[in-house]
């Protein structure tokens, strides 16, 4: 590849590290939950994101007023939102989150059932993982949120065949090795927000 080439690219990546795009995300808790959980879950959905570009911005319900905003989401948790040292019972199938579409467009609201991750990432903990029980919640609600974010934002219901936006995650890959965005939801997301 030529020198200028190179150059040229390099300069688009940095360009697009630059500008950033922000996406607010409004949370809404419907149950109990842990600050320190949902300090974790923004890091790492924060952390799931940035290749893309996007910078997320997180509000709460109740502090969001008035303002407008361009690119928003609403994310609603319901249920219990905190893991228990005493595992509860229930049932962990279905859907982790759910993404509202109308009419085949996807909305920019969601949904997630606490009690389904909590139920998932217990099934997967075990040893030392009790002892940092907010940490491993908030990692799984991050990928989560990371998960739902890539349908709202690239205004599709499809999956990645790897990654965090594959179409399901086990309790393991909740709080596992890093998951990231799959090259081609990378890709996706950077042309929709190139066009706005």
């Amino acid at each position: 590849m030529p020198r200028s080439l190179i150059l040229l690219a390099a300069a688009l990546t940095c360009a697009w590290s630059a500008a950033a795009t922000d996406v607010t995300v409004v949370v809404d808790f419907n149950g109990p939950y842990s600050d320190r959980s949902v300090e974790e879950m923004k890091r790492e959905a924060a952390g799931i994101m940035k290749d893309s570009g996007l910078h997320l911005e997180w509000k709460s319900r109740d502090t969001v007023g008035v303002t407008s905003y361009p690119n928003l989401v609403l994310v609603r948790f319901k249920g219990r939102c905190v893991l228990e040292p005493e595992p509860m019972l229930y049932d962990e199938r279905g859907p982790f989150a759910f993404t509202y579409s109308s009419d085949g467009d996807v909305l920019p609201f969601t949904e997630v059932a606490c009690d389904h991750v909590t139920a998932s990432v217990q099934s997967a903990i075990s040893g030392d993982d009790f002892s940092r029980l907010d940490y491993l919640m908030g990692r799984a609600l991050g990928r989560v949120v990371a998960h739902e974010l890539v349908h709202i934002l690239t205004r599709s219901e499809g999956h990645a065949h790897e990654g965090v936006a594959q179409p399901a995650l086990s309790g393991r890959e909740l709080i596992g090795a890093p998951l990231k965005l799959s090259r081609g939801e990378v890709e996706r997301l950077r042309r929709e927000f190139a066009a706005k």
